[in-house]
């Protein structure tokens, strides 16, 4: 007599490892892309860096116009006390502002160079590699941040030589720093969404222009939000830069600050504009 089929075998085979049952019944294994992505912002956020070991000329360059306000506006506001500050001399009123200002400079103007890239074929570079496009916007990014804390730190070393009176507690510091980095990543990432709209140089160049002056008056880095207009305290509100003064002011001073939301409404900013320029990095590869 022959023997039963070996069904059952055959029934078994379907679920030997590597089988096609075996591999449906696995839990789905995360893109390595993602599961790599703060090594990879790292990575983004180093190579940009390199570019400022190379050059330093901007450092320099971006230092005058900072120690310019504080030396002629700065000095001279606190001789005619035009301004209520609350009785902190003007100069140590308005370093913050300088701070931010001087900061968001370097930030706002980043998106140029994300265009250079396109047109010199770097950027399609990027994007070919498994590196996410939020990687690639968030280490540029984190790169203008650093780059604005250098800056910040310059604008806080003539200030102290001009006398302004700032606390050196090395927690308060932190928050300094962690507070022009936030707002830095904010505006680099405005200036990259900018630049996915525009897809031009000249274009972008005139943006930003156009943005960083009223930026700045529409924010609390001069004058205190109570002397302005309704209209504009209403434009302050919603501005980051004013958000980022308030917190350096609060931790740099020691005056009345609202370090909680501050900080809370820079994080949202950075996030949200992380965001929205890495869903337009596509554009600058077309």
């Amino acid at each position: 007599m022959s023997a039963a089929p070996a069904a059952p075998r055959a029934e078994s085979a379907d679920h030997t490892p590597g089988s096609g049952t075996d591999l449906l019944l696995r839990p789905p294994v995360p893109r390595a892309g993602w599961r790599l992505l703060p090594a990879r912002v790292v990575a983004m956020c180093a190579v940009e860096l390199q570019k400022l070991r190379h050059d330093r000329t901007e450092l320099y360059t971006r230092a005058v116009q900072p120690a310019l306000w504080l030396l002629i506006f700065g000095q001279t506001f606190t001789r005619i006390r035009a301004i209520p500050t609350g009785g902190v001399p003007y100069i140590d009123f308005m370093a913050p502002g300088i701070i931010a200002q001087s900061a968001m400079f370097i930030a706002i103007f980043y998106g140029i160079q994300i265009i250079w890239e396109r047109d010199a074929g770097i950027l399609n570079k990027l994007l070919v590699t498994p590196t996410p496009r939020s990687a690639l916007i968030t280490g540029k990014a984190f790169a203008a941040g650093v780059k604005s804390l250098i800056q910040a730190i310059v604008v806080i070393v003539i200030a102290a030589v001009l006398g302004v009176a700032l606390t050196w507690n090395p927690l308060k510091l932190l928050g300094v720093g962690a507070a022009v980095v936030l707002a830095s990543v904010f505006f680099s990432c405005l200036s990259m969404t900018i630049a996915g709209i525009v897809l031009s140089r000249d274009r972008l160049m005139g943006f930003g222009q156009a943005i960083t002056m009223p930026l700045f008056f529409a924010s609390n880095a001069l004058y205190p939000v109570s002397v302005m207009p309704g209209w504009l305290q209403a434009v302050s509100k919603v501005n980051p830069l004013s958000y980022q003064v308030d917190a350096l002011r609060g931790l740099l001073l020691g005056t009345p600050a609202h370090l909680g939301t501050d900080f809370a409404v820079l994080v949202v900013a950075a996030a949200l504009g992380i965001a929205a320029a890495s869903s337009l990095l596509g554009r600058l590869a077309r």
